[in-house]
């Protein structure tokens, strides 16, 4: 029987996102607001000021959506270690991030330092948009049909899964057109709702393939080490620690589906029996319960919740 009482942390992507995420984190916490202004000074502007005042439609964007997440989430993080330093915080068995969220992982991880990560996680949002306008696509939310029905109707319409979330609740991408007639096709297939997304670009999809060279060119820059805790790929579904393997799954991560219902699915296997989000919003928290409802999901996004992290 495999061991049990194990805890996992986990970092949202894009889409979590929200104006005036961490502005009381900065208000309160001196290492939280040392993680914002290192990011300022790393992307040379105030990343900070975006957070908290917006507006929503810059922060929306891909190339600043990005770094904010992971600086919100690596804020959070080191703020609740800062709350609970007369506890000791549960080191983590494993680490995983929804897309975007997997840079934040590497930071937890010690792959990355968080200078290193803010710039690559930048660069790789400048690069997917750069990606979509050069070859304009969206994607869609397909709700309730199951993941073959789903790709059956993407082999119809010419589109890719890109993200398998949780049972009935998967993403497609593609060139605007072909998400138009999937759209249409989920309906007609039964679908219970077929929602396009408000994004640059068909993000996890081949569509992707023109910012692989630019992030791999990004990467080179960097000094990646082996993770000192696994970190579950988004592609593989699988704990990778060598910074070879990591570096490799982040250029396949550009064009391929995020497995995260497979994810969540190895994580239990092996005897998680906590799951943290940790930063903006509690998308992950709602997926974990649906993946898997004997595991018990916790969040961490804010002050007031940043004595949920688990002590022992």
């Amino acid at each position: 029987m495999a061991e049990t009482n194990k805890v996992a942390y986990v970092f949202p992507g894009q889409g979590s996102q929200k104006v005036g995420m961490g502005k009381d984190l900065f208000g309160s916490s001196e290492v939280a607001r040392n993680i914002f202004l290192v990011a300022d000074k790393v992307l040379g502007f105030p990343l900070s000021k975006l957070c908290f005042e917006g507006p929503e439609e810059e922060l929306r964007l891909t190339n600043n959506a990005q770094p904010a997440l992971l600086t919100m989430s690596i804020a959070v993080y080191q703020a609740a270690i800062q709350v609970n330093e007369h506890t000791k915080i549960t080191t983590p068995t494993l680490v995983a991030g929804h897309s975007l969220g997997e840079y934040s992982a590497l930071v937890l991880a010690g792959v990355l330092d968080f200078s290193s990560a803010v710039y690559l996680a930048s660069e790789r949002g400048r690069l997917m948009f750069d990606a979509g306008q050069k070859v304009p696509g969206s994607m869609a939310a397909i709700i309730g049909l199951d993941e073959a029905v789903v790709q059956s109707l993407c082999q119809e319409s010419g589109t890719w899964l890109a993200n398998i979330n949780c049972p009935g609740q998967l993403v497609i991408s593609g060139e605007r057109a072909s998400i138009e007639k999937a759209i249409d096709l989920a309906k007609a297939k039964g679908a219970a709702r077929a929602i396009p997304l408000q994004v640059s670009g068909a993000f996890h999809s081949p569509l992707m393939q023109p910012a692989v060279e630019g992030l791999s060119n990004a990467m080179a820059k960097l000094n990646f080490k082996d993770a000192a805790i696994p970190v579950i790929g988004n592609v593989s579904a699988l704990p990778l620690v060598s910074s070879r393997d990591i570096k490799d799954e982040l250029l396949q991560q550009l064009c391929n589906s995020v497995q995260w219902q497979r994810s969540v699915e190895y994580m239990v296997k092996n005897g998680t029996s906590v799951i943290v989000e940790i930063g903006a919003g509690n998308v992950l928290a709602g997926l974990v319960k649906r993946i898997d409802k004997t595991v018990r999901s916790v969040n961490i996004g804010n002050m007031a919740e940043l004595g949920n992290i688990i002590t022992g």
